[in-house]
């Protein structure tokens, strides 16, 4: 049998590699998109660190907007370069549909308790198995989705939507030579890590408007960078870190440990039947 996914053959009955190649490409079209997309993302994430105006008189409420309208044409712009390069087709883009709604369905589970999330875990494995493009756009359109669905549509989506775009498209670079438990433990590391960098985006895109002047955690405007940036970790790891991101990190690891081989190889299994980049 023809593992499609990766132009490997494979004998029948044998379980295919876990260390072929993604089920969808990233071609040159595809990562200069994906380039765009997330250098216009930290442009915006880390903006706030630059004004020099006190920052009670500025925010995100009038920037976000901007962020959605250029991050959504940078999303139908990577799925359109898939196209052009060949690795996304309509199998792909269906298999994008399905799990964005399964993320979207998976996000209220843990809505009210501490740091439990369910969707990054299947978000990090759907990268690992489909590429970094596919993850990317499955960040994006899960947390879209899920906005929509639990009316949690406000100045925050887009960076919710770029922050989780850039977990699956880490999990699509992860290195593919390696199977088995490894590829269980690399996957854990990086579940933990991605949970709290999570963290450190969502507190960055608001913590020079959260506390207003006056507190050793809050942000001073015309104020030396690194000087700032210490205020910032000394908040993300005593509001934050030690909270809701280690609550998010546990739960990563313990459902890649428990669910990742059973998803992983269902993952795979519908890639190869679906032979994407192929049709």
């Amino acid at each position: 049998m023809a593992d499609h996914s990766s132009g490997v053959a494979v004998a029948p009955g044998a379980a295919p590699s876990s260390a072929s190649t993604a089920a969808v490409p990233v071609g040159v079209r595809t990562a200069s998109a994906l380039l765009l997309a997330s250098l216009t993302g930290i442009v915006m994430f880390c903006s706030p660190l630059f004004v020099r105006v006190p920052a009670s008189s500025v925010g995100h409420t009038s920037d976000a907007p901007l962020l959605f309208v250029v991050v959504l044409p940078l999303v139908v712009a990577i799925v359109l370069a898939s196209f052009a390069d060949g690795g996304m087709d309509s199998k792909a883009l269906a298999m994008l549909g399905v799990l964005s709604a399964v993320n979207a369905a998976l996000r209220p589970l843990g809505a009210g308790i501490a740091g439990v999330e369910l969707v990054f875990f299947l978000l990090v494995l759907a990268g690992r198995v489909f590429g970094a493009g596919f993850g990317f756009v499955l960040g994006c359109t899960s947390m879209f989705a899920s906005g929509l669905l639990t009316a949690g549509v406000g100045p925050w989506l887009p960076f919710q939507m770029l922050a989780a775009a850039w977990i699956g498209l880490g999990a699509g670079l992860l290195p593919r030579r390696m199977s088995g438990r490894a590829e269980i433990a690399m996957l854990v590391a990086y579940g933990v890590v991605a949970a709290y960098l999570y963290g450190f985006l969502m507190n960055l895109w608001f913590w020079p408007f959260a506390l207003g002047g006056g507190t050793d955690l809050s942000f001073v405007p015309g104020d030396p960078l690194l000087d700032n940036l210490h205020r910032f970790v000394v908040y993300t790891v005593t509001t934050s870190t030690l909270g809701w991101d280690t609550g998010r990190a546990i739960t990563n690891a313990v459902a890649i440990v428990v669910l990742g081989p059973a998803v992983l190889a269902t993952l795979r299994r519908a890639s190869r039947r679906a032979s994407f980049g192929a049709g």
